[in-house]
């Protein structure tokens, strides 16, 4: 798990992360959909290793209202999507061919995740084999606070076994709306 780096006051002190490249997006996806009225248009960002450190995935989300649970709270549900997918997706940085398939998916709350804003997740690679591979990401407040955790693992499938007949690449497609060049974490 991502370890919190203090500044003297107690409050998370950022860390300044190159972005190397950005995931594609689809157009339907509850999470990634640039399309979908009900989703969370999530944004990945592939961000440059910090010394003997797995590569790490940030995953950018715009929630609204209509995914609370309690008034001014993400629903705990969603905070688990953000997470899998987050994490799913970080094998793609060093490995962009694979997919997966969540196999197993355990997430702790530590605090609440407000509705208003940005919400912010960084996914990692922990262990990776033939057939599965297991990460690591958080939830990430605005000072930095981890408020969610989860670990999780995988198997690699073809994109063609997850998504049968009803495959269409054409609706898996680079993320026009650009990236930065590094972003704090």
């Amino acid at each position: 798990m991502r370890a919190a780096r203090y500044d003297e006051g107690g409050a998370t002190a950022p860390e300044r992360h190159k972005v190397t490249g950005a995931q594609h997006v689809s157009r339907m996806c509850m999470v990634c959909g640039t399309q979908n009225p009900f989703g969370l248009r999530g944004r990945f960002y592939e961000l440059e290793p910090r010394d003997g450190e797995p590569p790490e995935l940030l995953g950018l989300f715009t929630v609204r209202e209509e995914h609370q649970s309690y008034p001014g709270r993400l629903h705990g549900g969603v905070s688990s999507a953000i997470l899998d997918e987050t994490i799913g997706r970080a094998i793609r940085i060093t490995r962009p061919d694979d997919w997966g398939v969540t196999v197993e998916l355990s997430v702790r709350f530590r605090k609440p995740v407000p509705t208003e804003g940005e919400v912010r997740a960084v996914g990692r690679i922990t262990k990776d084999s033939r057939r599965l591979f297991e990460g690591t990401g958080e939830i990430l407040l605005d000072d930095g606070t981890v408020a969610a955790e989860a670990k999780g693992r995988y198997v690699k499938l073809d994109i063609e076994a997850i998504a049968g007949d009803e495959l269409d690449l054409s609706q898996w497609m680079p993320d026009g709306r650009g990236h930065p060049d590094k972003v704090d974490l």
